[in-house]
Formats: structure tokens, sequence, C-alpha cells
């Protein structure tokens, strides 16, 4: 699985050749949602409350890190790591 962040439990992967609009998906324990990029909204599944707001608030600091990383996904290239929250 293409895993690019883990913290606080929460994984962030990408998938290679996924559809538009550009997002990823973050999971937490069950739940798994996709999150988009750019907007930084849900756009399909759940996650609890507190692990929302951290995935978030870390995609607002990473947005430029994802969005490579979304491109070079598309492309089919290996993806890079990006720092989790502390």
């Amino acid at each position: 699985m293409p895993v690019v962040a883990l913290f606080h439990g929460i994984r962030i992967l990408l998938y290679w050749r996924e559809h538009d609009p550009p997002h990823f998906h973050a999971q937490y324990a069950e739940h798994e949602a996709q999150i988009d990029i750019r907007r930084g909204i849900v756009i399909a599944g759940y996650l609890p409350r507190r692990q929302l707001r951290l995935v978030l608030a870390w995609a607002e600091l990473h947005v430029d890190e994802l969005m490579q990383n979304w491109e070079l996904a598309r492309a089919g290239q290996p993806l890079r790591s990006i720092q989790g929250l502390s």
C-alpha cells in the first residue's frame, strides 16, 4: 500500500492512477475517509471527529507535498514520504 505518512494511529495513503479530484485516503482503525487535497474537505467516508481534525490540520500544512505526490501517483512514479504530526 502506498502509505505516505503515519501519525497518531492514522495512515495517509495515495493510490496510483486515481480519479479526480486530487485526494488522499486517511485510515484510522476501521474508519476511512477520502480528503480533497485542494479544498481540505471529506469527499467520501468517515473518520472520528478528533482524528478528522488532526488529518485536516496535517493536510493544510502539507498541501504542496500532497499535490506533488498526487502528480507522482498519477504518473505511476514512486511516492515521497511526508512527515506526520508530532
